[in-house]
């Protein structure tokens, strides 16, 4: 990602929240690499702090530009201490999974809807050049249009997919009343170093790699024709940077971040598959088949020409790329 050097050789001040989680960890990563200031904000609850020891490790003497605030969104105060002096927020902090959320929908609704007022109000309060947040493809919910499109949504289909759908109307609510510009980032089943496999709300790349290397059964939800655009990291951190130094954004905007096509639960498992026996891991056992999962999507394939006008976006991997890219990672630390 050289050409993204030259866009932020400026050293700027970055807060970005939910610093130790999966997306967050990569995009500071990044961020100190290339001289950056990066203030990061966790609590723990999903993040973990050996990716923080990872980014130290990855940035080198950089990391002396690297602070760290311990504590949550939800702390009004917090928000406003992060966001004083900070010229770009990438806000990721969140409550992922829409299993959890219908597990725990107040709990979801805490931190994605009152912790994402928290952390905008703040950073509109503090002058802040630009904020970028995390949405997701779950506000699509009930759509069956294909490929997605930013102006065509339908009905959430989860809790999850309702904060999301919430955060952009706040977004919107925002820009109408205050003149306060942001870039919601729709994420289309992002994947790779970091993710958490872990768990009942694991994503399913590193849930299904993780059982593989152990020898273990994957279940496929459905009859695996479900489909995914599954989208590798690099491409979102690419997006993230785009989307909070461009001098388009005028408004409340909003962005497919994807690859633009899609595959199927059982195409995917094959890659997994082939990708381990690749790199000396034999996978001998086949994928079983159970019930569908509530408030899943059948179908996700994103149209991302609005980010590639608009932004510049270009992503450099598509999902065997990315697969290959982060396998020896994922081997390294689910094979212990």
């Amino acid at each position: 990602m050289s050409k993204y050097k030259t866009l932020i050789s400026e050293q700027k001040k970055w807060l970005v929240t939910g610093v130790a989680g999966f997306i967050g960890s990569n995009i500071a990563e990044h961020l100190l690499i290339n001289n950056q200031i990066v203030v990061g904000l966790d609590n723990f609850s999903t993040g973990k702090k050996e990716n923080l020891d990872e980014i130290k490790k990855a940035a080198g003497e950089k990391f002396k530009n690297f602070s760290f605030l311990n504590g949550s969104i939800l702390d009004l105060d917090l928000c406003i201490q992060a966001t004083t002096g900070i010229d770009y927020v990438i806000h990721q902090a969140a409550l992922g999974s829409v299993p959890r959320s219908i597990d725990k929908p107040v709990a979801s609704n805490e931190a994605n809807v009152s912790g994402f007022l928290n952390i905008m109000n703040s950073s509109m309060k503090n002058k802040v050049k630009s904020f970028t947040y995390a949405s997701s493809s779950s506000v699509y919910g009930d759509s069956e249009d294909l490929p997605k499109v930013e102006n065509k949504i339908g009905m959430p289909l989860s809790p999850y997919a309702l904060t999301k759908s919430i955060n952009e109307q706040y977004a919107d609510i925002f820009f109408k009343n205050y003149g306060f510009k942001s870039s919601g980032l729709r994420y289309f089943n992002v994947f790779g170093k970091r993710q958490d496999p872990d768990g009942d709300y694991a994503a399913v790349i590193p849930k299904w790699t993780a059982a593989m290397i152990a020898d273990e059964d994957v279940f496929i939800n459905g009859d695996g024709e479900t489909s995914r655009d599954f989208c590798y990291i690099e491409n979102v951190v690419q997006a993230n940077i785009l989307a909070a130094i461009s001098s388009n954004i005028e408004k409340n905007e909003v962005y497919n971040i994807a690859v633009g096509s899609r595959t199927t639960l059982t195409e995917l498992y094959y890659l997994l598959k082939n990708a381990l026996n690749e790199n000396g891991i034999t996978v001998s056992k086949e994928p079983i088949y159970r019930d569908f999962r509530k408030g899943d999507m059948r179908h996700s394939h994103a149209d991302i020409k609005k980010a590639t006008s608009e932004l510049g976006y270009s992503p450099t991997h598509d999902l065997v790329k990315g697969i290959n890219e982060s396998m020896p990672w994922y081997i390294n630390s689910l094979d212990q």
